[in-house]
C-alpha cells in the first residue's frame, strides 16, 4: 500500500505541483498534525518575497540608502552595524570585483543582461506581529540559510502597519558558487522562515494559497485604480474587455475552468484523506475541523471571472451611492 512520506513540516503532496502523487495516508507524525491544525485554523502564513537585486555597484548602495533612510540600522552577519548608504559594508564585499568578475566572460555578447551582484529579500508577517520576534526570527532564518557561505545583512522597518525585515544577500556565494532562486528555494525558505517565527512564540505557517483554497488577492479597488491612472495597459484592456462581455449577455467559457475545478478537486480530496488518517489515529476533533475547512474553501473562480465580480461589485456600490440620502 502507497504511504504519504513528508519531511519534518508536511508537504501536502495532494497538490503536487503538477505531478500525480499518493493519495493513501497511512500516519502523520505530530509535527504535519501541528501544521494541519495551523492551516486548518487560519494561522498568519508566513512571507518572502523577492524583491529584486542590484546589477551594479551604484545601485546596491541606493539600495541601502533607501533601507537606511536615516533612521534604520544596517545589521551585517557579523553583527555590525552601518547606517546610510552602507559603502563601507559593500567594499568589504567586494562587490566592485564581482562586477568585473561577472561581465567579463560576456564582454563580446551584445545585449547580455547583466548579473546580479545582490537579491533583495522581504521577510514580513500580518500587521500586530511583535517586531522584536520578527526580527530575531529574520536572524536566525539568515544564519540558517546563509551563515559562512554568503554575506548579507538585514534592516528592520517598523514605519508601516507589519514590520518586516529587508534581507540583502550577496549573490557569489564566499566559494564563488552564484545563488540561484527558484520556486522550490521559496517553498524552503518560508518554511524555514516559519519555523523561526514560531520559536520565538510567532504563530505562523506556511502552505500554498492551493493548498489553502484561496484564490488570487482581490481586485475591487485595484483594477479601477489602475485603470483611471492609466498605469496598466494590459489590465485596462482586460477590464474592458469583461465589461464587453458582461454587457453583451455574459462572460464567455474559459478553458482554463476545468483545470482549476480539477485542482480544487484534488486539493478537497486531499484534505478528506487527511481527515481520514485524522479520526484512524484518534484526532476526530480535528478532523471535524478539517471538514469544515473544506466546506469553507471559496469558490473556484478564473481571472476573468474574478475581475467580472469586481466590476459588478463596483457597479452596484456606484448605485448604492446615487440612492443615499444626501446629508
Amino acid at each position: 500500500m502507497p504511504t504519504h512520506r513528508c519531511g519534518p513540516e508536511l508537504s501536502f503532496h495532494f497538490v503536487s505541483y503538477g505531478r500525480a502523487g499518493p493519495r493513501r495516508i497511512d500516519r502523520l507524525s505530530p509535527a504535519q498534525i501541528a501544521q494541519i491544525a495551523r492551516t486548518v485554523r487560519g494561522t498568519p502564513e508566513a512571507t518572502v518575497k523577492v524583491t529584486g537585486g542590484a546589477k551594479s555597484l551604484a545601485a546596491a548602495k541606493a539600495h541601502f540608502r533607501y533601507l537606511a533612510r536615516g533612521e534604520f540600522a544596517i545589521e551585517t552577519d557579523q553583527g555590525e552595524l552601518f547606517q546610510g548608504s552602507g559603502r563601507q559594508l559593500l567594499e568589504n564585499w567586494d562587490l566592485e570585483l564581482e562586477r568585473t568578475l561577472a561581465a567579463a566572460p560576456y564582454v563580446s555578447s551584445a545585449g547580455r543582461k547583466a548579473a546580479k551582484l545582490t537579491h533583495h529579500i522581504v521577510l514580513s508577517m500580518p500587521a500586530g506581529t511583535p517586531a522584536k520576534g520578527l526580527l530575531e526570527a529574520s536572524r536566525a532564518f539568515a544564519r540558517e540559510q546563509f551563515a559562512l557561505k554568503r554575506r548579507y545583512a538585514l534592516v528592520l522597518h517598523t514605519d508601516q502597519p507589519h514590520p518586516h525585515v529587508h534581507l540583502v544577500v550577496k549573490a557569489v556565494s564566499e566559494q564563488g558558487r552564484r545563488l540561484n532562486i527558484r520556486k522550490a528555494t521559496l517553498r524552503e525558505w518560508r518554511q524555514e522562515f516559519a519555523q523561526q517565527l514560531r520559536a520565538q512564540g510567532i504563530a505562523a505557517n506556511a502552505t500554498t494559497r492551493i493548498e489553502r483554497g484561496v484564490t488570487r488577492a482581490a481586485l475591487l479597488d485595484g483594477i479601477f485604480r489602475a485603470g483611471r491612472a492609466k498605469r496598466s495597459e494590459f489590465l485596462r484592456e482586460r477590464v474592458q474587455s469583461v465589461h464587453d462581455e458582461l454587457r453583451a449577455g455574459g462572460l464567455k467559457p474559459e478553458a482554463g475552468k476545468a483545470q482549476l475545478l480539477a485542482t480544487r478537486a484534488r486539493v478537497q480530496q486531499g484534505w478528506r484523506d487527511i481527515g481520514d488518517a485524522l479520526r484512524r489515529q484518534g484526532h476526530s476533533g480535528l478532523a471535524a475541523e478539517v471538514a469544515r475547512f473544506i466546506e469553507r474553501m471559496p469558490r473556484v473562480r478564473t481571472d476573468r471571472e474574478r475581475v467580472a465580480a469586481a466590476i459588478v461589485a463596483h457597479v452596484r456600490q456606484k448605485a448604492r451611492d446615487r440612492e443615499a440620502p444626501s446629508r
